[in-house]
This record gives structure tokens, C-alpha cells and sequence, in this order.
């Protein structure tokens, strides 16, 4: 039971960037933008965040400075695609690979070094529980921002006038237009919020979850995000499922490696990316079904004037 509970709390703590960044996706997809820099606004956000949180002495300054570098990588992503109309694709492709040298070399000076040891979170009383404290209850404050971020976003694109109009754009932006709302505007806000969870994210895995500065440690994490928002069909709480299902299959081949598993490792580290390929594989097999769920205008770039 122990052993079980332990395994709960590492999936909780691997799934949470994935449901931050996805979230942060989500928006930009609910808008129409494809983001396929999501590995790269990780990677620049990780190690903005552990300079900050190094150099600053506060793990919060690092979550701070891990927003900014990811907001500003998407404002500038935002600016190519949104009002200069360049391919949403190519320039996510672009974004992820100058994120993956930028980060490679502003992050020189940090490799090898590591944060001070933070003291231990606990939710008072609920933390002694047997089984369900350390399962639960015995998580880094993030932990539980990234479930309150998921019920916050789904309240606000399924229940306030603002998500409608945002879900509208992504559907329709012609027709948003017609009635005089600021489709490139919305579409930019979009973008550079979602680059600030994406920003979050990456600095919670250099921050919290392996509070050191590796280049590369996002390692491909941008990428299942992206195929979350897929496996979510577009969808906030599905989001946090699919996450929680990929960093507990990336867990469970830590533990049976654990246990002695006689696996080759290669093929034990290779499981959350077949599992993510497999996932999409069968998902994609009902294309009506993806259609009837993706946003209408989904990558499509929009002229005012057209």
C-alpha cells in the first residue's frame, strides 16, 4: 500500500506540467492557433525559471521568471502567425528549435548547479492521513493549481461570455469580425497566455521536479502536451486525465525498473511516447469524430479584409 501510494504521488507530480502546458495549448487551439513551439517555450522557461530561483534565492521569483520567458517567446510566436500571417506550423517548428539553442546556451552557467533544499509540503492534518496523505496531500503548492487552473478554464470557456467569444473565434473568426469583435487582438491574448501556463510548466520541472538545470531536460514533454490537447478532444478536464494517464506511465517504468524488471531500459524510458503515439493512433482511426471536436478555423490564418 505504501508503494502504492508513493506511485499515486510521482504520477500526480509527473502529470502536472503536462496539464499545466496542455492547458495553455488548449486556449491557443480554442482560438485557432496551432502552437508547435511548446517544447521550446518549456525549454526557455525552465531555465529562465531556475536562474531566477538560483540567483534570486525564491522558487516563486523562478515560477515568476518562467511565465515571462514563456509569455515573451509566445508574444513574439504570436506576432509572426497573428498579425503578420505567417504559417502557424513552420513558425511552432522554428519557435521549438530556437528555444532548444537559446535555452542550450543562456543555460551554460547553471549546468551542474543545484537549488537549495526546500522544506517539505504538507496540507495540514490531511497529510497524516494513512494511504491517501502522502498519495495526495503531500504536494508542492503547484500540484494543486494546476486541478484549480483546469476547473478555472472550464468554468471560463463553457460558462462566461468571454469563453464564448473566444470558442467563437476559433470556429468562425469571419463571423466574430462581422460583429465587431477584435479577432487578432483575442487571438494574440490567447497565445501569450497560454505561453505563460506553457512558461509555468517548464518552470516547475527545473524548479520542483528535478530542481537542476540539464540541457534538454524538458525531454519531449512539449510534445505530448500538444498531442494531449488531441486526446482531450478540446476539452479542459479531459486534459488533466490525459495527463495524469502519461506521467503514470512514465512513473510506472521508473518503478518496475525499481523493481527489477528484467526490461531493457531503453525500451522501459521509450513508454510514454509509444503510449502517446498509440493513443493518437487510435483516436485517429474515427477522423468525424476529431472533426466534430477540433475548432473550425484550427490553423487557418485570418485577414481582416478578406
Amino acid at each position: 500500500m505504501n508503494e502504492l501510494a508513493l506511485l499515486i504521488a510521482a504520477t500526480l507530480a509527473a502529470g502536472t506540467p503536462l496539464a499545466i502546458a496542455g492547458l495553455g495549448l488548449l486556449l491557443n487551439e480554442r482560438a485557432g492557433v496551432v502552437n508547435l513551439g511548446a517544447e521550446g517555450m518549456l525549454l526557455v522557461s525552465a531555465v529562465a525559471g531556475f536562474a531566477a530561483a538560483h540567483d534570486g534565492g525564491s522558487e516563486w521569483l523562478g515560477f515568476l521568471a518562467g511565465a515571462a520567458g514563456g509569455a515573451a517567446v509566445a508574444a513574439v510566436f504570436g506576432w509572426l502567425v497573428v498579425w503578420l500571417n505567417t504559417n502557424q506550423y513552420a513558425t511552432g517548428l522554428a519557435v521549438s528549435l530556437f528555444g532548444s539553442g537559446f535555452s542550450a546556451f543562456v543555460g551554460i552557467g547553471y549546468v551542474g548547479k543545484q537549488l537549495g533544499e526546500q522544506p517539505p509540503h504538507r496540507v495540514p492534518f490531511l497529510a497524516d492521513l494513512p494511504f491517501v496523505g502522502p498519495a495526495l496531500f503531500r504536494h508542492h503548492p503547484v500540484v494543486y493549481l494546476a486541478i484549480a487552473l483546469v476547473a478555472a478554464a472550464a468554468y471560463f470557456l463553457y460558462r462566461t461570455r468571454a469563453g464564448l467569444l473566444l470558442r467563437a473565434i476559433g470556429e468562425s473568426p469571419q463571423s466574430a469580425h462581422a460583429l465587431g469583435y477584435g479577432v487578432r487582438r483575442i487571438r494574440f491574448a490567447a497565445v501569450v497566455t497560454g505561453g505563460a501556463l506553457c512558461g509555468i510548466a517548464g518552470a516547475y520541472l527545473s524548479v520542483v521536479y528535478t530542481p537542476l538545470w540539464v540541457e534538454g531536460m524538458v525531454a519531449g514533454r512539449g510534445w505530448i502536451a500538444l498531442a494531449l490537447t488531441v486526446f482531450a478532444t478540446w476539452r479542459p478536464a479531459r486534459i488533466l486525465l490525459g495527463a495524469y494517464l502519461f506521467g503514470g506511465v512514465t512513473m510506472l517504468q521508473l518503478h518496475l525498473q525499481a523493481r527489477g524488471v528484467h526490461v531493457p531500459s531503453q525500451f522501459m524510458a521509450m513508454l510514454p511516447y509509444v503510449s502517446t503515439i498509440a493513443v493518437l493512433a487510435l483516436i485517429s482511426r474515427n477522423p468525424l469524430w476529431i472533426r466534430l471536436n477540433m475548432p473550425a478555423s484550427l490553423g487557418k490564418p485570418f485577414f481582416p479584409g478578406a
